[in-house]
């Protein structure tokens, strides 16, 4: 879905959330263009009641505190929990000048992940490490995919006709650094040990265009198609699905294509790492091993998904991943407190606390002038909501409050 202003994008993400989860958007929010992304404007803690705030889980914490300015998160809540989903430095190091960007984003990451997060979540060790950090993925798959999986599941077990009727294929984002040059690259060196290979790519993206063209200048047959729903009823036949992708902290279409009942061929990467207990999962670990691993999973059928296996990629069991790595159910037998504190400043007399609370001020002091800001990347008038997102969301309008 592509939109065509910042209000269109907008909508649509508030008319998707409510006819998906039957949740209202009510943030303030801009997208970036450079950084491909959406970031917060203003200071999104004011939006939770203070006597409403108890234990607040950020999803992408480095993200979330580049450029926020106002109350610390650990002041605001009793337990903040970070959940670090992209591994933002392999994106980093693509562009230009990309490995001294990445080395000091490493440390701004760090720095304001300590400031701001009792307890961080890496979803796979492809992410950077972390103050306070575990490894653990909780994140499941939509139901739907289950569903599926388990209808092809009770065919291969009934063996009454071939299952899988197509061959492979990719589904993502169609920009480079999601797995298609990799891809290309590897078929393009190996078009001879893979002949007779026919591959499916669907996606769109800014690169699209490009992909187009790399895949026809290979002899190998590789249809390039437009992005559809995973779940389309067009993807139930095939039979593999290829993901070369390095840059993935879990891959979301990996696990559907195992819930799908798939077989998987993925690179032996940190990313990964979470899959291999699938019998469904073929990893290599190099370019020959691509061939090797492509070959066997042509000739081979997939193994019927066990209830266990199913299990394991739901939301169910992800829920429960995520209350033992954070450590929730034990909080919850405890009597959590907020730290005594004023604005971003705690009140305590601790060394470490005290030092967390300067890296705090200077965070709080460099955030809140628009030069600063700006100079490190901030969408401009980002500092505080304007008039229109404040009539929005029944919030006081500033005015000029804005830093200088």
């Amino acid at each position: 879905m592509r939109y065509m202003s910042a209000i269109g994008l907008k909508r649509g993400l508030g008319s998707y959330l409510t006819s998906i989860y039957g949740f209202t958007l009510e943030s303030r929010l801009q997208f970036s263009r450079d950084k491909r992304s959406i970031l917060a404007v203003g200071d999104i803690t004011e939006l939770i009641p203070d006597e409403e705030a108890d234990i607040a889980i950020l999803e992408e914490p480095e993200h979330l505190t580049w450029y926020h300015h106002g109350k610390r998160w650990k002041m605001k809540f009793r337990l903040v929990i970070g959940v670090v989903h992209t591994n933002y430095l392999e994106y980093v190091k693509r562009e230009k000048n990309g490995r001294m960007q990445a080395f000091l984003l490493k440390y701004i990451n760090s720095w304001l992940v300590n400031i701001y997060c009792h307890k961080v979540i890496r979803l796979s060790a492809a992410t950077q490490d972390l103050p306070r950090s575990i490894i653990c993925n909780v994140h499941g798959v939509n139901p739907k995919f289950i569903e599926i999986g388990k209808q092809k599941t009770l065919e291969l077990e009934s063996r009454k006709e071939q299952v899988f009727k197509k061959g492979a294929y990719y589904i993502g984002k169609m920009v480079w650094s999601k797995g298609y040059k990799e891809l290309l690259q590897l078929l393009k060196e190996h078009q001879k040990e893979l002949a007779g290979l026919e591959v499916d790519l669907y996606g769109n993206g800014e690169d699209s265009a490009q992909v187009h063209e790399a895949a026809k200048k290979l002899d190998l047959v590789v249809r390039v198609h437009p992005g559809r729903d995973h779940a389309d009823p067009i993807f139930h036949d095939y039979k593999l699905f290829l993901n070369p992708s390095t840059t993935d902290v879990v891959c979301t279409t990996t696990a559907e294509a195992l819930a799908m009942g798939k077989l998987v061929v993925c690179a032996n990467h940190p990313s990964n790492e979470f899959f291999k207990q699938f019998s469904n999962c073929l990893t290599y670990d190099n370019s020959q091993g691509f061939v090797k691993t492509i070959r066997r999973a042509l000739t081979d059928e997939p193994a019927p998904m066990t209830d266990a296996q199913i299990y394991e990629l739901s939301w169910e069991a992800a829920t429960e991943r995520f209350l033992r790595a954070s450590g929730l159910e034990e909080a919850h037998s405890k009597r959590l407190s907020k730290i005594p504190s004023k604005g971003f400043m705690s009140v305590s007399l601790s060394t470490k606390r005290r030092v967390e609370d300067a890296s705090a001020f200077v965070h709080h002091l460099a955030s809140g002038f628009e030069v600063s800001r700006r100079a490190f990347g901030a969408i401009p008038g980002s500092l505080q909501p304007d008039e229109q997102q404040c009539k929005e969301l029944g919030l006081p309008f500033l005015g000029g409050k804005r830093g200088s």
